[in-house]
C-alpha cells in the first residue's frame, strides 16, 4: 500500500555527474531499527515533498563510531570514522543532514580532526530551514491544540545547544507546547546515551527512562515528541512501563510534520 519513495544514492548522482543539495545520513538506528525506520521514511517523504535533491550512501554507509567511542573503544571508533570519511570525501560531500543526534554530534564535532569537514544539520534544523524558505508548508491539521511535550536529546541540546528548531516546528503545528520541569539546558537524559543503550541496567531502584517518562507524563501530554531514535525507544519503553500507551504517543518531529501533511 506504500507509495514509492525516491531515495537516490550518491553513486547514482555521481554516475550522472551531479551533486545533491544534501547527503541524508540515515544512521544505524534509522536503517535497521523497525521503529526508527518509520522516522526515516517520514523524513524522506518531507524531503520529496519539498523537492530537495538529496542522496544517501546506501550500502557504503557504516556506523559513525559513536557507540564504540562512548564505550571506550577509541581504536574501533577511528577505524569506522576514517572509513566513512574516505567515502564522504571521495564523493566531495559538503552538507549532511541526519535524524540521529549521535551521528550529528560525531560527524560535526569529531570527524574534523580525522579529515572530515562538513556542514552538518540535525533534521529538525533542516526542516525548519525548509519551512523558513517556503519550500515546505505545514498546518496544524490533526495536531492543532494537542498538548505536546518535547524531550531534548542530550547530543542535540546540551552537547550542541540546539533547542529552538524542534520547538519552532511543534509550534508550527499549532500545538500546545508544554515543557517538562527538566528541559533545555537542564534536560534529563533518556538513559540510552553513552552506549548505555546496549548494556544491562545497573543497581538502583528506577530506570533513567522511567524517571524521564514520569517527568513527561506530569505535563499531561497527548504526545511526547522526540528528535532522536534512541530517545524514542527509551520514552516508548517508559510509557509502556507506566501502562500509558493507550493515552500517550511517542513520535519524532519528522513524523509529526509528515502526518500533519497527510504524507
Amino acid at each position: 500500500m506504500s507509495e514509492l519513495l525516491k531515495v537516490p544514492t550518491m553513486a547514482e548522482f555521481m554516475a550522472q555527474g551531479k551533486q545533491p543539495e544534501v547527503l541524508f545520513w540515515v544512521g544505524c538506528a534509522g536503517s535497521f531499527d523497525d521503529r526508527a525506520k518509520k522516522i526515516t521514511k517520514a523524513f524522506v517523504k518531507l524531503l520529496n515533498k519539498a523537492n530537495v535533491e538529496f542522496a544517501v550512501l546506501g550500502t557504503e554507509e557504516s556506523c559513525t563510531g559513536d557507540p564504540a567511542k562512548r564505550a571506550g573503544n577509541e581504536f574501533l571508533f577511528q577505524m569506522q570514522a576514517v572509513t566513512n570519511i574516505e567515502v564522504l570525501n571521495a564523493y566531495e560531500v559538503k552538507k549532511i543532514v541526519t535524524a540521529c543526534p549521535h551521528c550529528f554530534n560525531t560527524i560535526k564535532n569529531e570527524y574534523p580532526e580525522l579529515g572530515g569537514n562538513y556542514e552538518v544539520m540535525h533534521h529538525t534544523q533542516f526542516l525548519k530551514t525548509l519551512l523558513d524558505e517556503g519550500r515546505l508548508t505545514v498546518e496544524g491539521g490533526q495536531f492543532k491544540g494537542k498538548r505536546i511535550t518535547f524531550h531534548d536529546p542530550c547530543y542535540l541540546g546540551r552537547a550542541n545547544n540546539v533547542y529552538e528548531a524542534p520547538r519552532a516546528l511543534i509550534q508550527k503545528l499549532e500545538a500546545e507546547l508544554v515543557e517538562m520541569k527538566n528541559c533545555r539546558r537542564n534536560g534529563l537524559c533518556c538513559g540510552a546515551g553513552g552506549a548505555q543503550m546496549f548494556k544491562d541496567a545497573e543497581k538502583g531502584d528506577k530506570e533513567v527512562n522511567v524517571e524521564r517518562t514520569e517527568q513527561a507524563l506530569e505535563t499531561k501530554p497527548e504526545i511526547i515528541a522526540a528528535g532522536c531514535p534512541f530517545c524514542n525507544t527509551m520514552m516508548t519503553d517508559g510509557v509502556k512501563a507506566k501502562e500509558k500507551e493507550a493515552d500517550v504517543a511517542v513520535m519524532d518531529i519528522a513524523e509529526l510534520i509528515a502526518n500533519a501533511q497527510d504524507l
